[in-house]
């Protein structure tokens, strides 16, 4: 069996999937060769140190936490909104993935500004707060509460498609609903809870707005103050890696926890019965509420009541056009890069089709500006016509944001079975024919919602931005920086609502529609 599906890859496939890998892996390269460049006294020097091991425990530390508080947050939520009858269960989901919309670093801003010592809160009691809204904690409740629809989009999208027939049989046992949860439902899980949190940990760990803002020293920030301030690439080079080895252990890892997921099982046509909340249904009203209430509603208000202490910065169109046009080409090249790659890794299942997979990953968990000084390398020895254009900052939001269209792909092309591809082969078409015509249409909700994720986070992009944009090229993001890099927090409130509305309206449709759909 394993030839077969070995033989149904295309050549072509296998080129262009070796292609993309090896294009993602410039940084690396880049990374490696400085690295070696250094010499042994620059590593003695600069990594065998305490310093070293204090940003590894700081990095691991917030990733893990993050990754916890979002599995607390996204199962229970994606349980409610999708297999119970939970009142106004649409609304619910809809606001439970609205916080993808919002960056880090406005993220960061929006729990600075109620929950710092002189916040808004402090205000309204009348006394100073503790500084919950710095380090640890404040990395913690801002990337924790906005970053976890990333595994909660998977999981409403999975349990929806879920046979029920092992459940009812289960209760036909006397099992009560909470044991067919931890013993059915929750193994079933396994994929999206794999694919969602190495999203996560990856993201995570290359966050770079939030942790400065809450000063917060992780991998990112000892980087780009090598970068900016001892103005030593050599330096940051070696951190950036340290933290891609450490990518590479979060990579293995969950490459084991993914083994013998990738069975190819069809979906179920017939959904399963909602669960009656019964006396619960008032407790899980209020865990929706206060999960849209601190995510969505508060940063919102907070963001509208800076809009109005002052005039504030007025975002230009243009500014608006740019971040629309390269965020969008970024999400059409990840879909269409995520294709091959994913259908080698599920359709192939060879070594070397996992470790190129793997290798696509390698940009998502460095810090954008690594990416962006990478290419600026690669740009200016061997492509010097591409350096200063919007198509070296797509590249780079490229290789940042890849992994986010091959997880979505991979997840759609998982649950599909193969016996759809070889009966039309069997009919005589050929394999363009079958995947034009069978497996995109098929997968279609799949790539739309990877695509959706690349767009939304290419949005957000920080970092590659101000290094890659040519010269005069403005976004709603460097627009936001340039205000709160001055604590000009009433001139950044207005563009950081355009960019929240920017990014709702293709949030709604390429994300929330197609993995919530009609009949949530």
């Amino acid at each position: 069996m394993s030839e077969r599906r070995r033989a149904r890859v295309s050549a072509f496939t296998k080129a262009s999937a070796l292609a993309i890998a090896a294009f993602i892996s410039l940084p690396l390269v880049y990374l490696f060769v400085r690295a070696a460049e250094a010499g042994s006294d620059a590593w003695r020097l600069h990594l065998l140190t305490w310093r070293t091991v204090e940003l590894l425990r700081s990095t691991a530390g917030i990733a893990i936490a993050v990754l916890a508080l979002s599995i607390l947050i996204s199962v229970p939520y994606a349980w409610l909104v999708s297999r119970t009858d939970l009142p106004l269960r649409r609304f619910w989901a809809v606001m439970g993935a609205l916080p993808l919309a919002f960056p880090s670093y406005i993220a960061a801003f929006t729990t600075v500004s109620i929950l710092g010592p002189r916040g808004a809160l402090a205000t309204a009691i009348g006394r100073p707060l503790p500084e919950i809204a710095y380090g640890w904690s404040g990395a913690l409740l801002a990337l924790g509460l906005f970053s976890y629809p990333y595994l909660y989009l998977l999981l409403v999208a999975t349990m929806k498609g879920l046979d029920p027939a092992l459940e009812e049989a289960a209760r036909s046992l006397g099992k009560s609903p909470g044991e067919v949860f931890i013993r059915v439902v929750l193994p079933q899980l396994r994929a999206p809870l794999t694919a969602g949190g190495l999203m996560i940990v990856l993201y995570t760990m290359s966050d770079f707005g939030a942790v400065s803002i809450v000063r917060y020293d992780t991998f990112t920030t000892a980087i780009y103050d090598a970068y900016r301030g001892l103005f030593d690439r050599t330096v940051a080079a070696l951190l950036a890696t340290v933290l891609a080895l450490l990518t590479l252990v979060v990579l293995f890892i969950e490459w084991r926890l993914m083994r013998g997921i990738y069975h190819g099982a069809s979906r179920t046509a017939r959904r399963a019965r909602k669960a009656v909340l019964g006396p619960w249904r008032v407790p899980a009203l209020l865990f929706v509420g206060s999960v849209a209430a601190v995510t969505v509603v508060v940063p919102l208000v907070s963001i509208a009541g800076w809009s109005m202490h002052g005039a504030g910065s007025q975002s230009n169109p243009v500014e608006i056009a740019n971040s629309l046009a390269v965020s969008a080409a970024a999400a059409i090249v990840c879909v269409l890069f995520s294709l091959p790659v994913a259908l080698w890794s599920v359709r192939g299942r060879s070594a070397v089709a996992v470790a190129v997979e793997r290798l696509t990953f390698a940009g998502y968990a460095l810090p954008g500006i690594v990416v962006a000084l990478a290419l600026v390398v690669a740009a200016t020895r061997l492509a010097r016509p591409l350096y200063q254009t919007a198509a070296l900052l797509v590249g780079a939001y490229v290789i940042r944001f890849l992994p986010e269209a091959t997880a979505a792909t991979r997840s759609a092309l998982s649950s599909l079975s193969p016996l759809y591809e070889e009966a039309a082969r069997s009919l005589g078409s050929t394999r363009f024919d079958v995947l034009r015509r069978v497996t995109i249409p098929l997968i279609r909700p799949g790539l739309l919602a990877g695509g959706g994720l690349v767009f939304l986070t290419a949005m957000k992009e920080l970092p590659a931005t101000l290094i890659l944009r040519p010269t005069g090229f403005e976004t709603l993001a460097t627009r936001i920086w340039s205000e709160t890099s001055v604590s000009a927090w009433s001139g950044a409130a207005r563009p950081s609502l355009l960019l929240l509305v920017a990014s709702i309206v293709p949030l709604w449709a390429l994300v929330i529609r197609p993995v919530i759909g009609k009949n949530s």
